[in-house]
């Protein structure tokens, strides 16, 4: 699927893109029809026969997925915790053990303790940076899964994708990676060692905050058989309009995630500045943890920013009510920048547990306006304190 398709933005355009044979149409047309006309009893056009089971535009979309991640099976769902839940429950049965890292974002990790934890599955909260640990708990629990984000969300940790699938193939586990914060544009898993990519194409494959999806890559065809069957049988496909949505910001996801990289440096060192702030999270400075290995594995790195405040939660409240540009919402990724207060937003699932979000702490997702007028509307928000 990806053979002889080179270049990043190359992929991103052109792969499961070819033009409509009939018209000559360059945009793949969006098919709507819920079920197909069968040539016979049992003889299917194309293999076409039921909205749930296929799709021609979620066929086009998994194609260009499965080639922005140089995968060979991509698996297209209504939203990413649907591909999260897909995916486990395809690949686990009632006993099976997941190790996942000790700061995951609270919807995946909502729905592995409390959701799947009732079924049966069972969950080990780890520092991934921590191999001694991170061993320890694969063998002690016999775990089946290795469930990593890096960056992480929203305390930008950074895991070595290498090691720790050594790790993880070493206990006879699988390794999955959360690639949304990072996007295939500044990192591809697979490459390094992951069995398994997921995403919420909501945030930058998506990139315009106005379709919520998700995707599972592998390269693997028996793990590609297995979360096939699932997404046909359980069926939290995505529409056609949604995979039409997510295929178009997918071609443009090279040339927004460079103004993201350049806008988010700029924004990060001009926070550092700042006396308001504690501690300002974020990969691409020399000194953040696991700098040099996000160097390694990533092409850039990314337009997610978290900053901790001096003055404590007040502060940070105080500045997430007060800026203009920046908008207070849920989600990230998208052309506009938006701030988050994970504590009581996107994390408060977690709160009072080991992976709670400081009260301190703010989320940036920078967007890629005008980098002055967004550092505008922070100074303005600072001069509130």
């Amino acid at each position: 699927m990806t053979e002889n398709i080179q270049g990043s933005n190359t992929r991103f355009v052109h792969a499961g893109q070819e033009f409509e044979p009939h018209t000559g149409a360059v945009v793949p047309p969006v098919h709507f029809s819920t079920t197909y006309a069968q040539e016979a009893i049992g003889k299917l056009r194309n293999g076409y026969e039921y909205g749930r089971g296929t799709n021609p535009t979620r066929d086009s979309l998994q194609a260009q997925l499965a080639g922005a991640e140089l995968g060979k099976h991509a698996f297209s769902f209504s939203s990413g915790l649907a591909a999260e839940d897909s995916l486990i429950r395809a690949i686990l049965r009632p006993g099976d053990h997941i190790v996942l890292g000790n700061d995951a974002y609270g919807g995946s990790f909502r729905l592995i303790d409390r959701v799947l934890g009732a079924w049966g599955i069972g969950n080990t909260p780890v520092d991934m940076s921590n191999e001694q640990a991170l061993t320890a708990a694969i063998e002690k629990n016999k775990a089946k899964l290795v469930w990593v984000e890096t960056p992480s969300n929203p305390m930008m940790t950074i895991t070595d994708i290498a090691k720790v699938a050594q790790i993880a193939h070493a206990a006879g586990a699988l390794l999955v990676v959360d690639n949304t914060f990072a996007s295939p544009f500044l990192q591809q898993p697979l490459t390094l060692g992951a069995d398994i990519v997921v995403h919420s194409t909501t945030k930058y494959i998506g990139g315009h905050s106005d379709v919520v999806g998700g995707a599972v890559i592998v390269k693997d065809d028996e793990l590609a058989e297995k979360i096939g069957f699932i997404q046909f049988a359980v069926g939290a496909v995505s529409g056609p309009m949604d995979a039409f949505l997510t295929t178009r910001g997918l071609k443009t996801l090279g040339v927004r995630m460079r103004a993201h990289n350049e806008n988010a440096e700029k924004v990060a060192h001009w926070l550092r500045e700042r006396k308001e702030v504690e501690r300002v999270l974020y990969p691409g400075f020399e000194d953040h943890p696991g700098h040099d290995i996000a160097k390694k594995q990533m092409s850039g790195f990314g337009g997610m920013v978290s900053v901790q405040f001096s003055g404590g939660e007040a502060a940070a409240r105080k500045i997430a009510e007060s800026t203009k540009l920046f908008t207070l919402a849920e989600s990230l990724g998208g052309i506009e920048s938006l701030m988050n207060y994970p504590s009581e937003m996107t994390h408060a699932s977690v709160k009072g547990t080991e992976l709670a979000v400081p009260v301190n702490l703010l989320r940036l997702s920078v967007g890629i306006e005008d980098v002055a007028d967004l550092i505008d509307d922070l100074d303005r928000a600072f001069g509130a304190l």
